[in-house]
């Protein structure tokens, strides 16, 4: 008992700088292959040859095992705990099936056929595998949060710093995708191949090196402690459904992911509008990185070194950001204050993103700046929301978690790939009308469409009812 006191005390207390840095630095392998994965596996897939729409089918199929692997991930997390044993788990099939997709169709070379059928099939079957792995990988790493800490502002912290190491994890990716097209060129099918196959065996390097660090540093966490140490059951998943504010951080959440990754009727509280708002926001995430390497490359008719320089400059801002973002005292106040001023921002670069000519192309550069500030502000407050949900009820932590990844995922994945089946059908217009070229999908998919997610996420915020942690801020920064 005097223990279970004392742990609910030390709960309470602000986490030392070291917690915090090797609680960080526990999602990179997941954050530098799904940055990766956002970015390069569509361009990789139609450069072997893989038509606009079996690229889609590869994504859509990763993507939906993803969500339906996060929602049992987080039932079985909240029912038996161990959150490192399943954050180990999920890193070993993310290390092993994320080297098989892009290292070439292995089915292809054991049957002797490279018939495209048989590509997409193998592709999409290691893409399944890899996102089931990353799945138990994310939803125990976030909502490892909450059992580690009550302190509030602590929890803001740890997930200022995770978003800090996404920043790091997405720019050591482009470091080496840099060096990796500046000495390989790409001249034939085999050099393309080569190209991402060695992005991907070092991108897996680095981040299972910080996964070791993770395991090396951080304790398991204690699931079922309740607010004076006193054990409670599960959760069930009708209290979470019965609450409003769960639907709000779910849209805010989902609709934050989308801007991320393309640049995520009840009787009560309507969910299906609310559920239908947050995959919005996720989409728009998915977009911009998705579609980030096509605009500047066809759209702006950049230098293939963009595709590395722009989603760069974009890491270093929201590195940054993100840093100077846990030396703050957060209140529920501030965390929506600053979600809205992140989505204000990106509705600015969304314009600009739209309306930039190919003439202006090196302008993309500064609206890289201001995304990069845009996206750390919206991603840090939007994640922190979830926390704030929480509250108190670890024991449905994981499912909370689970749940939210299950919406941004599988919104993802059903955005990308209408916009591919829009893409491949616009791809002929181009060709043949040049003005359509100024107009493209990809141009509008990355522009518009992640401007529209975040504006309906300022207005969800606004109708929030945050309740204001009495906390203490940060007294050992990260990076002191």
């Amino acid at each position: 008992m005097s223990n279970d006191i004392q742990d609910d005390i030390s709960s309470l207390k602000l986490l030392g700088r070291w917690s915090v840095f090797y609680y960080g630095v526990g999602h990179m392998l997941n954050d530098i292959t799904a940055s990766c994965w956002f970015t390069y596996l569509l361009l990789f897939l139609t450069e072997i040859g893989l038509s606009p729409r079996d690229a889609a089918y590869v994504m859509l199929s990763g993507q939906i095992a993803d969500g339906f692997a996060t929602i049992f991930t987080g039932e079985l997390i909240d029912r038996f705990g161990h959150f490192k044993i399943w954050h180990g788990a999920g890193s070993v099939l993310v290390a092993v099936s994320f080297s098989s997709v892009f290292g070439g169709c292995i089915p292809c070379r054991i049957l002797h056929t490279y018939a495209k059928s048989v590509q997409t099939i193998s592709y999409s079957v290691f893409a399944a595998i890899f996102n089931v792995g990353w799945a138990a990988t994310q939803v125990s790493h976030m909502s490892m949060v909450n059992c580690i800490t009550r302190n509030s502002t602590s929890r803001v912290v740890l997930a200022s710093c995770r978003n800090a190491f996404t920043m790091v994890a997405n720019l050591s990716l482009y470091a080496v995708a840099l060096i990796v097209f500046d000495v390989i060129k790409g001249e034939t099918h085999a050099d393309i191949e080569n190209q991402y196959r060695w992005i991907a065996y070092v991108s897996i390097s680095i981040g299972c090196c910080f996964v070791a660090i993770f395991h090396l540093g951080t304790k398991e966490p204690r699931l079922k402690v309740g607010v004076q140490g006193n054990s409670h059951a599960r959760i069930s998943w009708a209290y979470w459904f019965k609450k409003l504010l769960y639907y709000q951080v779910a849209i805010v959440y989902v609709l934050t992911r989308l801007v991320l990754n393309v640049s995520q009727v009840s009787t009560f509280y309507f969910p299906a509008l609310w559920c239908s708002l947050y995959s919005f926001v996720q989409v728009s995430n998915v977009l911009y990185k998705a579609y980030l390497a096509f605009y500047v490359i066809n759209d702006l008719r950049m230098a293939h070194s963009a595709k590395a320089l722009v989603p760069a400059i974009i890491y270093i801002c929201s590195f940054i950001v993100s840093v100077i973002l846990q030396e703050i005292a957060w209140t529920g106040q501030r965390l929506k204050a600053y979600y809205s001023a992140g989505g204000i921002l990106w509705l600015f670069c969304g314009a600009g993103i739209l309306l930039l000519p190919t003439s202006m192309s090196e302008y993309m550069y500064a609206i890289s700046i201001f995304i990069g500030i845009a996206n750390a502000l919206m991603t840090v407050t939007a994640i922190s929301m979830q926390s704030l949900l929480i509250g108190e009820d670890l024991n449905g932590c994981a499912f909370v978690c689970g749940s939210l990844s299950f919406l941004d995922k599988i919104s993802c994945g059903l955005a990308l790939y209408v916009l591919q089946l829009f893409q491949s059908n616009s791809t002929i217009v181009q060709q043949t009308n040049p003005v359509y070229a100024y107009t493209s999908v990809t141009r509008y998919g990355l522009g518009l469409f992640p401007a529209f997610c975040s504006l309906v996420g300022v207005a969800v915020t606004c109708t929030m009812k945050l309740h204001t942690p009495c906390t203490k801020p940060l007294m050992e920064p990260l990076l002191a």
